[in-house]
């Protein structure tokens, strides 16, 4: 398998071209990116290039998508990149009811229909906030993938767990929108404080085996990108997730 690393992981580790040369070195062959790595995308491909590595997917800001999709839609022509993703809504801009989080559906849907006309994929990735029910009962997550039936789903399987929820019933419910996943890891209890609880994937408390066999038998997801959000040190935390997955 293909594995992916997740370039924020890395993002205190730089500079990125020494970066890229040890996720390489590690045994990846693809990186996903994020909006602090295109300021130079001409450069950046050229680093991959040297590296013998690709990026099949890359975050964008949905600033950038609603407001400046030609510029996003440049910077994944020159760094390969075919489906767009865009990672988070700020905690100011959330919506608060259903009405709200069907409103917020609609924009990425039309986030959506912009990358289809330009031959590219799109897809919303998940945190935890979206599986903690609004006041009126509501799921955003729920919310999002029903009023926007045609966008696709990176899920992030740690960020539902810490929502509180299962995300083996979540991908059976949603096969056919995961499009890709986060492969992160949660430590145990009291363990991993200066790595805000996160763990080395395949380290932790999470059930990779059974989770990537429910990814790769129900849905149509061929990039799992190991991420985690703060790590002390990239470098085993690079090395020592791709060891461990290969159990999976």
């Amino acid at each position: 398998m293909n594995w992916s690393f997740q370039l924020y992981s890395a993002r205190n580790f730089q500079p990125w071209s020494d970066v890229l040369a040890m996720v390489a070195q590690a045994g990846y062959a693809q990186v996903e990116g994020f909006g602090g790595l295109y300021d130079n995308p001409q450069e950046l491909r050229a680093a991959l290039d040297r590296n013998g590595l690709t990026m099949p997917t890359g975050h964008f800001s949905l600033d950038m998508l609603e407001n400046d999709f030609g510029a996003a839609r440049r910077i994944a022509e020159t760094l390969g990149i075919g489906t767009l993703i865009c990672p988070h809504v700020a905690a100011d801009m959330r919506p608060s009811d259903k009405a709200g989080w069907t409103a917020f559906a609609g924009r990425l849907a039309a986030v959506h229909e912009n990358c289809r006309k330009a031959g590219l994929r799109f897809a919303w990735h998940n945190h935890d906030f979206e599986f903690v029910p609004c006041a009126d009962g509501s799921v955003p997550q729920t919310v999002i993938l029903d009023a926007a039936p045609d966008i696709g789903w990176e899920i992030d399987v740690a960020w539902v767990v810490r929502g509180g929820d299962d995300p083996l019933k979540w991908i059976d419910d949603y096969a056919s929108r995961i499009v890709a996943a986060h492969v992160k890891d949660i430590a145990r209890q009291g363990e991993a404080l200066d790595e805000d609880g996160w763990a080395d994937v395949g380290h932790g408390t999470m059930d990779w085996p059974a989770i990537m066999q429910a990814l790769r038998d129900k849905t149509p997801a061929r990039v799992f990108v190991m991420e985690h959000d703060n790590p002390s040190d990239a470098g085993r935390f690079a090395r020592r997730s791709i060891a461990a997955a290969a159990a999976f």
